[in-house]
């Protein structure tokens, strides 16, 4: 297990945005995680200039490699906003096409830079809201399949289903290629109970992202919204979870390492206060 940070949560936000590809300081964050110690990195793809984001580029990708071997700061997930700003399985026509398209540019871009998640949410505008919507979803990702489980990458999804639903929806797609991503922080605003969950499909999360929020709402500072942070630990040790945790937390004003560190150092309270 290993803790690590969602791309661009160390320099200042992009045009207001809690979360966007840092263009101007992506380079920067690899140093300055290196020096927090922080070892792991998520990626953030947008669907504006798609193409010119260094992971869609050869130069920018072996640019990453460079930086990521220099400081020690691996990527081994990203986040694909771009499928939910866009998603492909609420199109038709040629823009649906033209949006597989781009799916299946991620995909190849991920597979050459060794990633082992690649995270589609579904929620907000990604988030599915009809049969048609989950079947053209299924008709998209499974052709993939190959692909997938030769380069040993996995699509996970980032759902706003209850529990129940999730289980059934997630036990469509085999679970060598397809996989869950727990976010605890919308969890804990859409007002789930995270026992129900992780006990439902436990079994299928391979990501966790670390946030809070209040019920209803917003992202808060970890441990002052309605996340039941203990619960969700004791949980995710129930069902034998060993893969890492993504800080996605709230934004500091001016802070960003220091923020970032506190938040490291709680969420290891938390799994090591559950550890046997």
């Amino acid at each position: 297990m290993e803790i690590g940070f969602m791309q661009g949560r160390l320099c200042d936000r992009v045009d207001g945005k809690i979360q966007a590809f840092p263009w101007l300081n992506w380079e920067k964050e690899f140093p300055l995680a290196q020096r927090l110690g922080i070892p792991l990195m998520e990626w953030t793809l947008d669907q504006e200039r798609l193409y010119e984001n260094p992971l869609m580029t050869a130069p920018g990708r072996q640019r990453i490699r460079e930086l990521s071997s220099r400081y020690g700061v691996r990527i081994l997930s990203l986040t694909g906003d771009c499928f939910m700003q866009a998603p492909f399985f609420k199109a038709s026509g040629a823009v649906r096409e033209g949006l597989l398209r781009d799916l299946h540019a991620v995909v190849d871009a991920c597979v050459d830079l060794g990633l082992r998640y690649l995270l589609i949410p579904l929620v907000d505008n990604g988030s599915l809201t009809s049969a048609d919507e989950e079947s053209a979803l299924l008709e998209g990702l499974l052709p993939l399949h190959g692909v997938l489980t030769a380069a040993k990458l996995k699509i996970v999804f980032e759902s706003d289903f209850e529990p129940e639903r999730l289980a059934h929806f997630i036990a469509r797609f085999p679970e060598d290629a397809f996989g869950l991503n727990y976010d605890i922080g919308n969890s804990a605003a859409l007002g789930y109970s995270a026992s129900a969950e992780i006990a439902s499909y436990g079994q299928r999360i391979d990501n966790v992202h670390v946030k809070d929020r209040v019920l209803g709402g917003t992202t808060v500072p970890l441990g002052t919204g309605n996340a039941n942070f203990p619960e969700v630990f004791r949980a995710l040790h129930a069902v034998g979870y060993a893969g890492d945790f993504i800080l996605q937390t709230a934004r500091a004003d001016a802070d960003h390492a220091g923020a970032l560190d506190r938040y490291r150092a709680m969420t290891l309270a938390w799994w090591r206060d559950n550890e046997s």
